[in-house]
């Protein structure tokens, strides 16, 4: 027994030693997500946002550089902005569709890409492949926002990632009722240093979270099958309709995402976007107002179908912010003929205030 305990250290990495560095319950949850992600091994956080921040700072310090997406979460381009550059850290954005051509923006102090496959927002796909064959050959980290995907239909680290990154809040949980993180690491260096980060900072998840999260992966299959069926009829009723400018779902054949989404990816979420034609505020109060089953709110990934106003408008250094109205859209898993119904009298309160308006 004695033994054991002051052999304790030898075992930090993979097995149960002391709770800041997890339990049975977090290894099982790790264990489970790391299989789904072909990855090395996983560790688990108390949300996706802390997943992001500690992905980043366990490779980032004073004088480093790394490029951010300009398409990524705007949590995570906070903690650059906010936090990072307050330690020293350069940052600098850059337009998901370079390709191979982020080679040019790497600097000698370049330590890390981050990645959000698609945008958030907007969901533009990233070629995270031939962007990954640039950072490899450089030896900079890549790291991969894969909240929207999951492993079911997206696996990074297959195509040159070395740390995936998932909100367990959204689809792994999938009951809207628990905050939880994950990062996966493609091998153990990177899985050692994530590991460490974690522990260094306190972070980590309740064993009752870890076990609400693993229940919800026993339905991840059905539920984003369900998911992804409906939010495909939603974007094509929402496509036919006057007043959309544009629909964001890289699963339509018109998105300009499609292509790369075809070849890398296995399918497509519940999550899209809807650029409207420019509503004033008493439009979007005639549309949103009058919701039956969409309800207005921001985590998204459970059973509810959600709406929610991008306003502010997302954050952009690159890309310019189109003048219409966006909204994001989560399909949820209620039957889709009611919820075109729902949307369908939001549209028809939508024409006769601005019949009102023009009269």
């Amino acid at each position: 027994m004695l033994e054991a305990y002051l052999s304790r250290h030898d075992r930090l990495y993979d097995g149960v030693v002391y709770g800041l560095y997890g339990t049975e319950t977090t290894f099982a949850l790790a264990a489970a997500i790391a299989k789904l992600e072909h990855g090395h091994q996983t560790v688990i956080t108390s949300s996706g946002t802390a997943a992001i921040a500690l992905s980043l700072a366990a490779f980032l310090k004073e004088g480093d550089h790394a490029l951010v997406i300009d398409t990524a979460y705007r949590s995570t381009r906070r903690f650059c902005d906010e936090v990072l550059t307050g330690y020293g850290v350069e940052i600098s954005y850059f337009d998901p569709g370079i390709g191979a051509g982020v080679e040019a923006l790497l600097r000698p102090n370049t330590r890390m890409v981050f990645l959000e496959a698609p945008g958030s927002m907007t969901f533009e796909i990233p070629d995270v492949r031939a962007i990954t064959q640039v950072t490899r050959r450089h030896g900079v980290i890549t790291a991969l926002d894969n909240t929207w995907a999951t492993p079911l239909f997206f696996r990074p680290i297959e195509h040159g990632v070395d740390i995936s990154i998932a909100a367990a809040t959204k689809y792994l949980s999938g009951h809207s009722d628990v905050m939880l993180g994950a990062m996966t690491a493609a091998n153990a260096d990177v899985y050692t240093r994530i590991k460490d980060m974690a522990a260094r900072w306190g972070n980590i998840a309740s064993p009752d979270d870890c076990y609400l999260v693993h229940r919800g992966l026993r339905t991840l299959d059905v539920r984003l099958e369900r998911h992804q069926r409906n939010a495909l009829e939603l974007a094509q009723w929402f496509d036919q309709q006057p007043e959309v400018r544009r629909v964001l779902y890289p699963a339509l054949p018109s998105d300009p995402a499609h292509r790369i989404w075809l070849r890398d990816f296995t399918g497509a979420s519940g999550l899209f976007g809807v650029l409207l034609e420019p509503l004033s505020p008493s439009q979007s109060a005639a549309f949103f107002n009058g919701l039956r089953l969409f309800r207005l709110g921001s985590s998204w990934g459970g059973f509810e179908s959600l709406l929610v106003p991008a306003w502010p408008p997302p954050a952009r250094s690159c890309l310019p912010v189109d003048d219409g109205t966006l909204i994001r859209v989560h399909a949820g898993l209620e039957a889709s003929p009611d919820l075109i119904g729902d949307l369908d009298d939001a549209f028809r309160r939508l024409r006769a205030i601005s019949h009102q308006k023009d009269a």
